[in-house]
């Protein structure tokens, strides 16, 4: 049985201007949403219970309640997923009543109790299979017991609204306490080197009214980019600007480092604002939220462009086929938006939050509700996947405690006025200061743009119901000129109060109806969704000459099941004429965008012809990955030169491609696409990673024999940021007449030269396939870019 905590009595001395309607006081009936609440209910977060049992990370908390020996599994921090799916399960939980769960929980939070140091310390790293005071924060930047603290806070607190059980908050406060003894004036100064706690503590503070935990979080934002009492003996320094701590956060102005802890940072700060008061955060975020959005966001919403350091790349750097774009960098970034509408009450940041949403954070979940992305590219060869788990397994925690919270970014209010930010059929009562409002809304967004809301305020009253306009009706895709749509639509939204039109009133991206209220009153917003072309900024190299499709708040892709398996090699001219269908029966319901490309093929001289015509067909980015791996593309080509044309009809390009392991794409090595250096993945590559020092091979194969007297090779290297070298060594061979490999003669040397093809030249054999024989070096891996067969 629930007992929700009573609302506490605290009395904030600061908040936010606007206040969030919460997603427990927003009852959702939704064609779009419904499913995917109830898919998260039944089957993500059990799943995701079920995953943390499987790969011991509940088994740690029971090896240091006592309750079993054994050695620590898996990584050191890997107690932040438990807390995170159960956050997601107290969400759960308060929207539905699940007894078994609640028991399940409850379980778990006692064991969690039992496993607490009497101090308050919780980390099962440093517990088993035995307590290790000794090692307590000596490594604070990179072994993170902040950061999984951070999360338990946050479970505690869900957990302790939901239920009124104060168990596992008191587990959360003890720990606080800790912190707050440990990190301070006149203490060490560390502060996290993953963000997330500053999110928690602040949470701490709104339940419990206890203003040291808040002051807390601001010690530790406040610590970034100063030098102080760090480690065990005072004497370490920064972390740098992957962990945003290369200067003090009031003097950062541009995004860098790992998305996922800028995001939070950037949501601490905006937190710690609201509660205090202080603007030089605001400043701060302010300006950094214009760089990401002005440079470094995609056009699905999501951040992060480099997968080495999972995090921003630079002004425009938005690589495709590499993209990063983690779930988690998602989900933060959803946070992060969230506060800063809350703090200023314009529409814009809703509108890069419903970009999100709809595209880079969905992408990260199956349909099953059991398979996951980590990073969500925004082009494919057939390399990417869902998986069911992943050894770091931030993502598929974090989504099972986001998709519960959904329905909480629908709706705000301040004083007695009202906000409706998404579309979402349902209602919520949202009690303003002298009022009650409740709100029922029908739609069947994001498919059609027809949003109707009934107004039933308890008493009649005049005050402001603020609408947004989404900036993609408004012939702004995003708040930037980072992208924009290539023709302007002249069809504007329609708004209607009672069936009468009403001209828009718009303020801050809202539609504001002020007026006197009463019950029985209509709203009726219609947005047009025709399809809309994006066009990226010319400073984007990897989207010049491309276009994606955009229909409402949704971004499309082209996926090989829909357009007989190729995708890259086509053009969507600017003349072409696109039609929408919905289609029920495909991905569980979606609409889909068709028209007419034009092919494009590479010559054997190296150009590229045009070789006629298809038809195509777009889904919702959303959607794809469902159907098994293949490409997808969501920026095709507009003009034939940034196609990715389909190859010449070389030997290469026409044999059987076979190779003794491959990591990233066999394709890669004929796509006849040459990279810039030998260090370039922007195009793929296949490489061998992670066997080192083995000898490896590439064989060709082909239906008859052909003369061959060359073969050229161009290697991968990414030394500095990865383990593949050029190779120790190279050789080809040939098929004899008795189907045997033989060396050739060679009369050039077999060269391993970095940035250039290598050729080596060989007395002419007639054979029907080709083996290339590669040795590693005994440390290092090693990679190829392209192989041409002459």
């Amino acid at each position: 049985m629930l007992c929700p905590a009573e609302e506490q009595k605290v009395q904030l001395r600061r908040d936010y201007n606007v206040k969030p309607i919460p997603f427990n006081e927003v009852s959702v009936n939704d064609d779009f949403w419904t499913p995917r609440l109830e898919t998260s209910r039944k089957i993500t977060i059990p799943y995701c219970f079920k995953k943390c049992e499987e790969t011991g990370r509940i088994r740690n908390f029971e090896k240091a309640a006592g309750l079993m020996k054994g050695k620590h599994e898996g990584i050191y921090f890997n107690d932040s997923d438990v807390y995170k799916v159960m956050e997601g399960a107290a969400y759960s939980l308060q929207v539905q009543p699940d007894t078994m769960m609640r028991l399940y929980l409850d379980k778990v939070v006692k064991i969690m109790a039992a496993a607490q140091w009497e101090d308050g310390y919780l980390f099962t790293f440093y517990s088993v299979p035995k307590r290790q005071p000794e090692k307590l924060w000596t490594n604070v930047q990179s072994i993170h017991e902040q950061y999984c603290v951070g999360h338990m806070y946050e479970g505690a607190v869900a957990h302790y609204q939901v239920t009124g059980d104060k168990l596992f908050l008191n587990v959360a406060t003890k720990n606080a306490d800790l912190i707050c003894d440990v990190f301070g004036e006149g203490k060490r100064t560390d502060p996290p080197g993953h963000q997330e706690i500053e999110i928690g503590l602040c949470k701490l503070y709104r339940v419990t009214g206890n203003e040291k935990y808040l002051e807390q979080a601001k010690f530790f934002l406040d610590q970034r980019g100063r030098k102080g009492n760090r480690g065990p003996k005072g004497d370490r320094g920064l972390y740098g600007s992957y962990s945003q701590d290369h200067k003090p956060v009031t003097e950062q102005t541009r995004a860098l480092g790992h998305s996922v802890r800028a995001a939070y940072l950037y949501t601490g700060m905006a937190d710690v604002a609201a509660l205090t008061g202080n603007m030089a955060y605001v400043k701060a975020i302010d300006t950094i939220w214009k760089d990401v959005v002005d440079s470094k966001l995609y056009i699905t919403g999501g951040i992060g462009a480099a997968g080495g350091h999972e995090g921003f790349g630079g002004a425009y750097e938005l690589p495709n086929m590499t993209a990063y774009c983690e779930t988690c960098a998602s989900i933060a970034n959803i946070l992060w938006n969230h506060r800063m509408f809350l703090m200023q009450a314009h529409a814009k940041y809703i509108d890069v939050l419903e970009r999100v949403l709809y595209n880079a954070a969905l992408s990260g979940i199956s349909m099953k509700g059991d398979r996951f992305f980590y990073p969500n590219p925004l082009e494919s060869t057939g390399q990417h996947a869902r998986s069911p788990w992943f050894g770091c397994a931030c993502c598929p925690s974090n989504i099972a405690r986001f998709i519960p919270s959904v329905p909480g970014y629908a709706y705000a209010y301040k004083n007695k006025d009202v906000y409706v930010n998404l579309f979402i059929s349902g209602e919520t009562t949202i009690e303003t200061i002298n009022n009650k409002v409740k709100l029922t809304q029908q739609t069947r967004y994001p498919w059609k743009g027809s949003v109707n809301i009934s107004v039933e305020p308890e008493k009649s009253d005049t005050f402001a119901i603020y609408v947004r306009v989404p900036g993609w009706a408004q012939n702004q895709p995003v708040p930037s000129n980072l992208y924009k749509f290539h023709k302007v639509m002249r069809e504007e939204a329609a708004l209607k109060v009672n069936g009468k039109r009403i001209k828009l009133n718009i303020q801050k991206g809202f539609a504001c109806i002020e007026r006197k209220w009463r019950k029985g009153d209509a709203i009726e917003l219609d947005l047009p969704m025709p399809v809309r072309r994006v066009i990226a900024h010319r400073e984007v190299k990897a989207d010049r000459d491309r276009v994606a499709l955009q229909r409402g708040p949704l971004v499309f892709c082209l996926e090989w099941p829909d357009n007989d398996g190729k995708v890259l090699n086509l053009v969507v001219p600017d003349d072409a004429k696109l039609k929408t269908e919905y289609r029920p029966e495909l991905l569980n319901g979606v609409l889909v965008i068709t028209g007419t490309a034009r092919l494009a093929k590479r010559t054997m001289n190296g150009d590229i012809m045009p070789a006629g015509k298809k038809q195509f067909t777009a889904i919702p980015y959303y959607a794809w990955a469902h159907r098994g791996r293949g490409r997808m593309t969501v920026w095709p080509a507009r003009k034939p030169q940034a196609a990715r044309p389909e190859p010449a009809d070389t030997l290469t390009y026409r044999s059987k491609t076979t190779a003794s392991f491959v990591h990233v794409s066999l394709d890669a090595i004929k796509d006849q696409i040459l990279p810039q250096s030998s260090s370039d993945s922007s195009a793929l590559q296949l490489d061998f990673w992670p066997h080192k020092g083995t000898t490896e091979w590439l064989q060709f194969e082909w239906d008859e024999k052909h003369e061959i007297s060359s073969v050229k090779i161009y290697w991968f290297d990414d030394t500095g940021r990865g383990a593949c070298h050029l190779p120790k060594s190279w050789k080809v061979l040939y098929r004899d007449s008795e189907g045997n490999f033989k060396p050739v003669e060679n009369s050039t040397a077999y060269l391993t030269e970095k940035d250039t093809f290598n050729k080596v030249s060989f007395e002419p054999v007639k054979t029907d396939g080709v083996k290339i024989e590669i040795v590693l070096q005994g440390q290092w891996s090693a990679g190829v870019q392209e192989v041409v067969i002459e």
